[in-house]
């Protein structure tokens, strides 16, 4: 009889995928970022394959899971924090995956630095710091000036999720991106993960947050002239802070 091969759990919900007998593990880890910009992703993955990017994947639970279901996608995991990145390469190098890769860069310099225009296929971006202090609040990562990178970055066809478990900054969201996106809100739950494709998700849904999610399309005809009028005439992400929200980031 083969042996059981150990499946972990995060608040009570498996995390994607079987540890691997260890002579199986890979390693997914960026141990430095590229030396060129853009940098030749396919080359890296050593295959052409199309690219899932996921920014700020915290420990990999989404992007893991999404690289054992869907092997003809490259998966590419970017965080600013080196903690959570070691927690994703390690369960990704258990899960034998060669598909994926994790390096540790803040979101927006990874976009302007390593994304060549129009080839990203789809771009994930699951409930950014809303930085509850207004002195803070420049930092807030999605703004036009964001969403314009991520217009580029995309292909045609591409894919932007975005989701979020703060309504002022949902509601930012939608309204900003409907000018950069054919953008639509998603009342249901994701079908792959019905219990959270992250770890914050699962503990939202938990306490009876309301997650805002959405999905896009960059909108066609939007060219350099374009998104830098739009760049310029869009507010920044100002909203009413929700005490809620605040005080699961200060639990977590």
């Amino acid at each position: 009889m083969a042996p059981r091969r150990a499946i972990e759990r995060e608040f009570g919900v498996p995390f994607p995928g079987e540890i691997q007998p260890p002579e199986h593990w890979t390693q997914t880890a960026l141990k430095r970022l590229p030396a060129e910009e853009p940098a030749d992703w396919n080359a890296i993955f050593g295959r052409a394959a199309p690219l899932v990017l996921d920014l700020g994947c915290g420990n990999g639970r989404y992007l893991i899971g999404s690289a054992l279901w869907r092997p003809d996608r490259n998966h590419l995991g970017i965080d600013v924090l080196p903690v959570v990145i070691r927690y994703a390469t390690r369960r990704a190098n258990q899960r034998a995956l060669a598909n994926i890769r994790f390096g540790v860069c803040d979101a927006d310099s990874f976009l302007t630095r390593f994304v060549a225009p129009g080839s990203v296929q789809e771009i994930h971006l699951y409930h950014p710091q809303p930085y509850h202090d207004e002195a803070e609040a420049d930092q807030r990562l999605v703004t036009p000036r964001f969403l314009a990178r991520v217009h580029r970055a995309l292909a045609p066809e591409g894919e932007l999720y975005l989701q979020t478990d703060h309504p002022g900054y949902g509601q930012y969201m939608l309204e900003t991106a409907r000018e950069f996106f054919e953008f639509q809100q998603r009342a249901d739950k994701w079908p792959d993960a019905p219990k959270g494709r992250t770890r914050r998700e699962i503990i939202a849904l938990r306490r009876g947050l309301e997650i805002f999610r959405g999905v896009g399309r960059p909108r066609p005809g939007l060219d350099e002239a374009a998104l830098e009028e739009l760049c310029a005439r869009l507010p920044p992400p100002r909203f009413a802070l929700d005490r809620r929200v605040a005080e699961l980031d200060r639990w977590e």
